[in-house]
């Protein structure tokens, strides 16, 4: 199999790697996102393709490009970008002026999925979920090893499921959606409010934030619960229940064999695998009678984008020019 490229384009940084046939990252590049200007974004990945391609010291497939926001089904067209300025943006023919690789365009999560499910945790079975547990939720569904990218290629936005008719309203503008309770946002808000309260019980919190609760973050929660403060513990534990009883939802769904649980917030490892695993128990339909999908940590971390958008790109027909290299 010949090598790739992976593009990961976030909203403050485009991660570019030269990927092997094992998923191992050769050479990488990261330049800052033009965010405000979709013409320069276009720019910066070509020229990214094209620096990572002249390095490459065997064939290449293609380039996949992983990006956040609605992507068509085809791989072809952003439809929609929360973070940038790019609605129906044509982004694989526009990076055909700059590279002579096929392109393919994946949103990221479904990228990361992938990435996790062909070289990382999930890679030695066919079904698999990936949960992002970062800012918000994210996630990204593989079945019969093939991402799950429905009709429309908007398949697998976990976040937005609606878990509470009516309840906290969310970043998307909906009310309800898993993202509101089970989201580094949400630890976080939880946290603040528990200091703001004064209890007693929010002491090491409040030692952490210096008694300022609107510094308070996300890591300062995990550092907390990984001394073994309650007040912590109880709140990772929270966001984890949210997160397995959504998980008992997918399965009932899709039956994975296999969740891999990734995003910031998943660096509190057990302390968060642990209650998803009894939020998901305690909602599973038919528990006790049916095999139970397992849970694990992902394991390529903010690799993830850069190699499962190339490990798309693997799979694409090699090109005749790439052909004609390999023999010459």
């Amino acid at each position: 199999m010949a090598w790739s490229i992976g593009i990961d384009i976030g909203g403050t940084k485009i991660a570019g790697g030269l990927v092997d046939e094992s998923g191992q990252i050769v050479q990488q590049e990261r330049v800052a996102t033009p965010a405000t200007d979709p013409h320069h974004i276009v720019v910066a990945v070509g020229d990214l393709i094209q620096r990572l391609a002249a390095r490459s010291p065997q064939p290449l497939t293609g380039a996949g490009v992983a990006s956040a926001g609605y992507i068509d089904k085809i791989g072809s067209t952003v439809l929609f970008a929360p973070n940038l300025a790019w609605r129906d943006e044509p982004l694989k023919a526009r990076l055909a002026a700059y590279t002579d690789l096929p392109v393919l365009i994946e949103n990221d999560a479904n990228a990361a999925a992938f990435g996790e499910f062909r070289h990382g945790a999930g890679r030695d079975i066919d079904d698999m979920i990936m949960v992002t547990v970062g800012t918000g939720v994210g996630g990204g569904i593989v079945i019969g090893g093939r991402p799950l990218r429905g009709a429309f290629g908007l398949a697998g936005e976990i976040g937005h499921m609606r878990v509470v008719p009516g309840g906290t309203r969310c970043g998307c503008g909906n009310r309800g959606c898993l993202e509101a309770y089970g989201s580094g946002t949400a630890l976080v808000r939880e946290a603040r409010e528990m200091v703001i309260s004064g209890s007693a019980y929010a002491a090491r919190l409040a030692e952490l934030c210096a008694g300022d609760p609107s510094t308070l973050i996300g890591a300062q929660v995990t550092q907390a619960a990984h001394e073994g403060d309650p007040a912590s513990q109880e709140l990772l534990a929270e966001v984890g229940r949210w997160i397995g009883e959504a998980c008992a939802s997918l399965a009932a769904l899709f039956d994975p064999e296999l969740f891999v649980i990734g995003g910031g917030v998943a660096d509190a490892g057990d302390l968060l695998l642990e209650p998803i695993q009894t939020g998901f128990a305690a909602q599973l339909t038919g528990r006790g009678y049916r095999p139970e999908a397992r849970f694990v940590k992902a394991e390529l971390g903010n690799d993830a984008g850069v190699i499962g958008a190339a490990a798309l790109a693997a799979e694409l027909p090699v090109p005749d020019s790439t052909v004609e290299a390999a023999r010459g």
